[in-house]
């Protein structure tokens, strides 16, 4: 093991410009997923509270069937939550917000109609179930802050696919980073791997060392990454919680740490694997 560690660093040595090239676009990569990961994290608690706080209200005419109304909404797969609310507990509580609505309505009558409200599993589904009830008999009208949530979560999704694209873009380039640096060592070590195999080397003998490189250059970018992420992120997002503190960003290191941990397993196994596909065809071609 330490000849082969030592040939791996030999290696990263000899050809000194592409493991820095690897090295340095592995370390962006996993920095720009950390990043995109802990966004989503945060676009999710967002959405999360965002769908704890959005409520269909739909507005019933007067004599509908609210019982059989409150059974077929209930019966729809996206609603979690339904509630009757009669014209009179409506009146009372605008009457709190509004201390002249009651007197209006005892002089003109309870304008408010009886009215069920409705919550759903996902925020997403707030226009599909707000249509499929407005299309009801005896309903006269559906309310859920139509322009607020769905800028909010058409906004939010364009954010998470944007940064899901970039880092799949950006894994696919350091993988083919990986895939140079080891065919420029195979290919400069070229006659010692002819010999090698002339007195009996085996393919996995001659691959341990470029298996070991991919991965030290994997674990060495994952360090850097994580390094370089925890107090960037930490500090970036006490400033926006400064700024924004009705957003629920996530601020606490033992929500960030998996994630840490993730980016250093993730740079050793994209290592080991643009290794493991280089020297396959490489050595193949050498044959």
């Amino acid at each position: 093991m330490s000849f082969h560690l030592r040939e791996a660093l030999l290696q990263m040595r000899g050809n000194f410009t592409a493991t820095l090239s690897t090295l340095i676009t592995m370390t962006l990569t996993l920095l720009m997923l950390g990043f995109v990961v802990l966004l989503t994290l945060n676009v999710d608690r967002t959405l999360a509270q965002l769908e704890s706080q959005v409520e269909i209200a739909a507005f019933l005419s007067d004599g509908a069937d609210t019982a059989a109304l409150t059974k077929a909404v209930r019966d729809q797969p996206q609603v979690t939550e339904v509630q009757l609310v009669s014209k009179a507990k409506v009146l009372s509580e605008m009457s709190r917000d509004y201390p002249y609505a009651e007197e209006a309505a005892t002089l003109a009558g309870n304008p408010f109609p009886d009215t069920l409200r409705l919550r759903v599993a996902r925020v997403e589904d707030s226009r599909a179930v707000a249509e499929q009830v407005r299309a009801l008999p005896g309903v006269v009208d559906v309310e859920y802050g139509a322009g607020y949530v769905d800028q909010t979560v058409k906004t939010l999704s364009a954010v998470r696919g944007a940064g899901y694209t970039l880092v799949g873009l950006l894994l696919i380039g350091t993988l083919f980073n990986i895939l140079s640096a080891v065919r420029v060592a195979i290919y400069a070590r070229r006659s010692e791997i002819f010999v090698m195999r002339l007195l009996g080397a085996t393919r996995a003998f001659i691959r341990a060392p470029h298996l070991i490189e991919g991965v030290l250059l994997g674990l060495l970018a994952g360090l850097i990454a994580s390094a370089l992420l925890a107090p960037s992120y930490l500090q970036l997002s006490l400033r926006v919680q400064e700024l924004v503190p009705v957003l629920p960003i996530i601020t606490d290191l033992p929500t960030v740490s998996p994630v840490l941990i993730g980016l250093l397993l993730l740079g050793v196994l994209v290592g080991l694997a643009g290794s493991v596909f280089a020297t396959q065809r490489y050595l193949r071609e050498l044959e």
